[in-house]
């Protein structure tokens, strides 16, 4: 087994799972099979930050760790609280690079969106993570610890009920870390997530959609964004690899277990892809596989060309999918003041700027009508 270690060698525990873990004490420190258990328990349940505080394991093995292993692999940065109560929390990496996630309080449950890259490569237009381009991936550690040092910092009044790798990055550009990091998050005897309660989204890279449902059990969400490749092909770069037709034809053969569905997140962009049109088009899209839909009004940042849908024409797109049987639920926005909305994270001054797909003619001269950042 090849662990994860920090530069001075040290193996990041948090980048093991719970078999990792137990095979790591038993081959490279000579301990017994229970010694895992504790070890975990004191990581996921207690959520210590030194090996001191790990009192039911003996002082030589305590001593051992110091020397070969680590706890926490991230630091805690900054913390952002906006007017609705939506919290930014920043993290700063070895590197020396600055990740955020965001925790969404609600009445029912307490979501806490984290990211899986520093920037990302996907290109998405409308995304101001696009701007940072793609700086490094995550490695195991570094994403669960977010969850674990998240739930740390925000003490016991807050109980996360939800993880979604919603954050900075393309989940699935980086499988190898965020894959394993479900199962941590999801093992019974540690984080103790339910399958249903944790989240990655993609923007459509199919052969990883087809491993992630194979090897994790943790749901899935893709973030569609429109009902034509001529449009996805602008919005998406990534459509003109995995084009409409495959991406659905993977969904439809996707191992869906019992009651379980894909979420189709769908940015509404005014006059891009929020037509009656493109509404009959996501219902026909929507009866092709286990499916419901998260509507989500765009967030305006610096430099991007597209507006927000008014809110009465998201009601009559969201009216259209209900009366076809749709699961439609439209995404309050949250955290907008304080750049910790959906499409809104990234690091100022790590930006640069995006490449710009073309606009397809019939929607050049719309864009450049609108007073962009301004409202309507």
């Amino acid at each position: 087994m090849e662990a994860q270690c920090d530069s001075e060698g040290r193996v990041l525990l948090r980048g093991l799972t719970r078999e990792q873990l137990t095979t790591w004490l038993v081959e490279e420190l000579g301990e017994k099979p229970f010694r895992a258990k504790q070890i975990w328990s004191w990581l996921y349940v207690r959520m210590v930050s030194s090996f001191d505080e790990m009192t039911d394991v003996s002082k030589a093995t305590r001593a051992l760790l110091k020397e070969r292993a680590r706890i926490d692999s991230i630091e805690a940065h900054e913390k952002h609280v906006a007017r609705d109560g939506t919290t930014k929390l920043t993290w700063r990496l070895d590197s020396g690079a600055i990740i955020e996630s965001v925790l969404i309080p609600s009445a029912k449950r307490n979501t806490l969106c984290i990211s899986s890259q520093v920037g990302c490569a996907m290109n998405c237009q409308f995304c101001y993570t696009a701007r940072m381009g793609l700086a490094q991936n995550l490695n195991v550690a570094e994403i669960v610890d977010q969850v674990v040092q998240s739930r740390r910092l925000l003490g016991e009044d807050i109980q996360l009920t939800n993880i979604v790798f919603m954050g900075m990055g393309e989940p699935f550009h980086n499988p190898n870390s965020v894959i394993p990091a479900t199962l941590i998050m999801m093992d019974r005897l540690g984080l103790d997530f339910s399958q249903r309660r944790v989240t990655v989204s993609t923007s459509g890279l199919v052969p990883e959609i087809e491993r992630f449902g194979r090897e994790t059990r943790a749901r899935l969400a893709v973030s569609l964004n429109a009902t034509t490749d001529e449009v996805r092909d602008w919005i998406m770069p990534i459509n003109r690899r995995y084009p409409l037709g495959v991406l659905l034809e993977t969904l439809e053969q996707y191992p869906y277990r019992k009651n379980e569905r894909v979420t189709l997140e769908y940015v509404m962009l005014r006059g891009v892809n929020d037509t009656r049109e493109d509404a009959r088009r996501l219902v026909s899209i929507t009866r092709r596989f286990p499916s419901k839909v998260n509507l989500i009004p765009f967030n305006p940042h610096d430099g991007t060309e597209f507006e927000s849908t008014r809110r009465a024409d998201i009601d009559r797109f969201a009216q259209i999918l209900f009366s076809q049987g749709v699961s439609v639920t439209v995404r309050q926005t949250r955290g907008d003041d304080g750049m910790a909305a959906c499409g809104q994270l990234g690091s100022p001054g790590e930006r640069r700027e995006p490449k710009r797909m073309p606009a397809p003619e019939r929607f050049r001269e719309a864009l450049a009508s609108w007073n962009v950042g301004e409202g309507s």
